[in-house]
């Protein structure tokens, strides 16, 4: 069973990066990825969806050369805000939730 502090500390990796998008995630994985098979599992989840959502942004803001762009950068956002929050409160529900649309970079 996971511990109460394990399910707050994956769900604050997701919380934090709205204010400290990489060094507040990065700081709490880092210390307690050894510690925690599951604070582990979203931390690495948290930063496949970082690098993954970065470089789809990065892309859309190419193509608004092509106004395409604009309305992708809208959709990238408003997907990057629901996927943040929903791993946190799932992170806080004690379950491993695979964000969709991600490039699993770190395994």
């Amino acid at each position: 069973m996971i511990k109460n502090e394990e399910r707050l500390l994956a769900a604050a990796i997701y919380a934090i990066s709205f204010f400290a998008p990489i060094i507040g995630p990065l700081v709490i994985w880092l210390l307690k990825r050894n510690d925690s098979a599951f604070i582990d599992f979203h931390g690495k989840e948290y930063f496949n969806f970082f690098i993954s959502y970065t470089i789809y942004s990065l892309i859309s803001g190419i193509l608004t050369i092509i106004l395409i762009g604009i309305l992708a950068l809208w959709i990238i956002g408003i997907m990057a805000v629901v996927f943040t929050l929903v791993g946190a409160v799932k992170a806080y529900e004690g379950k491993e939730y695979r964000i969709p649309f991600i490039i699993r970079l770190i395994n």
